[in-house]
């Protein structure tokens, strides 16, 4: 269920080979991603990976509080997933789970453009639930995005960005 009273596309088109496709219950493919030690570090602070049952349980989660996307780049005449991304005013979880594709912007281009759909949606404000204090290359990602910290966590920091 996306955001309630807000029609949530298909296909958001960041720039030319790169989308995020809204999801559809499929997500097979992104298993190896929260199979990874470091992702799962990472998003979860914890070093259990995921089974199959618990990322259906974890995408129903957050597709019952945003607009849940996988993040796609053209490859080989197709498009690839290589990520997830859920938006909603308090928090945009985002992940990069194809290694090859990490360190090169493409987690910066999809927050902006999210940044751009709640500035079209009249939000006054966005937030990020937590972004753990070792998870440098998120924060550095959601700072150049013009998010600052706005509180503590046990873990990290909560980040806000006034619109």
């Amino acid at each position: 269920m996306p955001i309630p009273g807000i029609v949530q596309p298909d296909l958001l088109e960041i720039e030319q080979g790169l989308r995020l496709r809204r999801f559809d219950g499929r997500f097979s493919f992104a298993l190896p991603w929260y199979r990874d030690r470091e992702t799962v570090r990472l998003v979860g602070g914890k070093q259990t990976q995921y089974t199959e049952e618990s990322l259906a349980q974890m995408y129903a989660w957050l597709d019952a509080h945003g607009e849940l996307y996988f993040i796609e780049v053209l490859a080989g005449g197709g498009y690839l997933p290589i990520g997830d991304v859920t938006f909603w005013r308090e928090d945009m979880p985002i992940v990069i789970g194809d290694r090859r594709f990490r360190g090169k912007g493409i987690g910066g281009k999809v927050v902006a453009a999210l940044v751009a759909r709640g500035r079209a949606l009249g939000y006054d404000r966005l937030g990020v639930a937590e972004i753990y204090d070792d998870n440098v290359p998120s924060r550095r990602c959601f700072e150049k995005a013009g998010f600052r910290s706005c509180e503590k966590t046990a873990r990290g920091s909560r980040y806000e960005l006034i619109l």
